[in-house]
C-alpha cells in the first residue's frame, strides 16, 4: 500500500512538471509569435529601362524582384516599375542615386554622361564575351573597380544578367562597304556609338520604347537592339529588312542592378546576402535564356518574316575594329578613372584570350562543319 502511495505521488509530480513545461512552451511560442509580428516588411521600388513585361529584359527585372521577395521570406518586398511608369527609361541612374527608388535594372553604357568609365561595364566593341566579362568581374578585379566608379553617386552595382553576343543591327539599306556608313543615322549607345561616329555615321541614343517608331518613320536609318529573341518580340522586322551580324559592338552585354547605397546598408546582413545571391542567380539565368531562345527566334525571322540575314564585309569589320581601339584609348586618356578601368579590362582580355584561343575558339572551329 505504501509503495502504491509513493508511486502515486511520483506520478502526480511528473504530471505537474509536464504541465509546467507545457505552459512554459506555450508562453515561449506566444512570445516568439509576438516577435515575429514585429518583423517589418521592407518595401523597395525597382525602376527599369525596359518596356513593361518585355521578354528577356523586362521579365528578368520582374523575376529578380520575385526571387528577392521569396528568398527573404517576404521580408524584402520589391515593386517593379517599367520605363516611364515612375521615371523615364534614361533617368534610372538618377532615381536610384537620389533614393527615389532603391534599386534599378538597366545597363551601364546609358550613364556615360555621369562617368565615362561606366561604359566598360556594359559592353565593349570587339571586347569580352559574356563568359569573359563575368570572369573579370568575379575574379579579375572588375567588380571592385565598378563599385569604385559608382561610389560617388551613392550606388552599388551588381551584375544581374548578360544577353551574350548580340546582332549587328537592323538596316533599311544594304551595307557593302565603309562608305555606306557615311551620314547614316544609327541608334547605337555606348562605345559602339562613338566608334560609328569615327567612320562617318550619325548616332543617337534612344530608349527601346522609342526605337521602333524612329526606325519605321525614317528618323533613323538603322538600329541595334539585342538579338533575335528580343528583336522578334519588338517587331523590328516590320521596320527594316536587312539584319546584320556579327554584333561587333556588343559581344557580351551586361545588365546591372543599381542599388542605393544607403538603402542597401540599412538592410540586415542576411538580407544583403539575399540580394547578392539573387543577383548571381539572375546573372546566370539571363545568359542561359538568351542562348536557348535566340536561334529559334532567328529561324522565325528568316523563314516566316523573310528577313534578309547578312554578314558585315570583312574589310568593314576591320575598319570598325581599328576605330574601336582608337576610341577606347581616347576615352581612357581623357579620364583617370577610365584609364584605370581600361587597363584592367584590356589586361584581363589579353590574358583570357590566350586561353580561349586554345580552348573555346579551337573547339568551336573543330566542331564546325563546312
Amino acid at each position: 500500500m505504501r509503495n502504491l502511495m509513493v508511486l502515486g505521488k511520483l506520478a502526480f509530480a511528473g504530471l505537474f512538471a509536464l504541465s509546467l513545461v507545457a505552459c512554459g512552451g506555450s508562453e515561449k511560442t506566444e512570445e516568439t509569435a509576438k516577435v515575429d509580428k514585429k518583423v517589418e516588411t521592407i518595401h523597395w521600388k525597382m525602376v527599369t529601362t525596359w518596356p513593361k513585361n518585355f521578354p528577356g529584359l523586362g521579365t528578368a527585372a520582374e523575376e529578380l524582384a520575385k526571387n528577392i521577395t521569396k528568398m527573404s521570406n517576404g521580408r524584402l518586398d520589391i515593386k517593379v516599375y517599367a520605363a516611364g511608369e515612375l521615371v523615364p527609361a534614361l533617368e534610372v541612374f538618377d532615381a536610384v542615386s537620389r533614393g527615389t527608388a532603391e534599386i534599378g535594372h538597366s545597363t551601364a553604357y546609358y550613364w556615360k554622361g555621369k562617368a565615362p568609365a561606366v561604359q566598360f561595364f556594359s559592353s565593349v566593341p570587339f571586347g569580352m564575351t559574356a563568359q569573359e566579362f563575368n570572369a573579370w568581374i568575379e575574379y579579375g578585379g572588375g567588380l571592385k573597380l565598378w563599385e569604385e566608379v559608382y561610389a560617388p553617386f551613392n550606388i552599388i552595382p551588381m551584375a544581374v544578367g548578360n544577353t551574350g553576343a548580340q546582332m549587328g543591327g537592323w538596316f533599311n539599306k544594304e551595307i557593302n562597304s565603309l562608305a555606306d556608313f557615311q551620314g547614316l543615322k544609327v541608334r547605337m549607345p555606348g562605345l559602339g556609338g562613338e566608334v560609328l561616329k569615327k567612320v562617318g555615321a550619325v548616332t543617337v541614343n534612344l530608349p527601346g520604347s522609342e526605337m521602333f517608331t524612329a526606325l519605321q518613320t525614317g528618323t533613323i536609318d538603322a538600329t541595334e537592339w539585342v538579338g533575335p529573341y528580343n528583336d522578334l518580340a519588338f517587331g523590328l522586322y516590320k521596320a527594316a529588312k536587312y539584319y546584320y551580324y556579327p554584333g561587333w559592338q556588343e559581344p557580351g552585354s551586361a545588365v546591372e542592378a543599381l542599388i542605393n547605397k544607403d538603402a542597401f546598408n540599412a538592410l540586415p546582413d542576411d538580407l544583403q546576402e539575399v540580394v547578392r545571391s539573387a543577383a548571381q542567380q539572375a546573372n546566370l539565368n539571363m545568359l542561359s535564356e538568351f542562348t536557348a531562345r535566340n536561334n529559334a527566334a532567328l529561324k522565325t525571322l528568316v523563314d516566316e518574316h523573310h528577313v534578309i540575314l547578312k554578314k558585315f564585309p570583312k574589310d568593314l569589320l576591320e575598319a570598325l575594329r581599328v576605330a574601336s581601339d582608337e576610341t577606347q584609348k581616347e576615352v581612357a586618356a581623357n579620364d583617370p578613372m577610365s584609364q584605370k578601368v581600361y587597363d584592367s579590362f584590356t589586361d584581363f582580355l589579353t590574358s583570357v584570350s590566350e586561353w580561349h584561343d586554345i580552348s573555346e575558339r579551337a573547339f568551336i572551329n573543330a566542331r564546325a562543319t563546312d
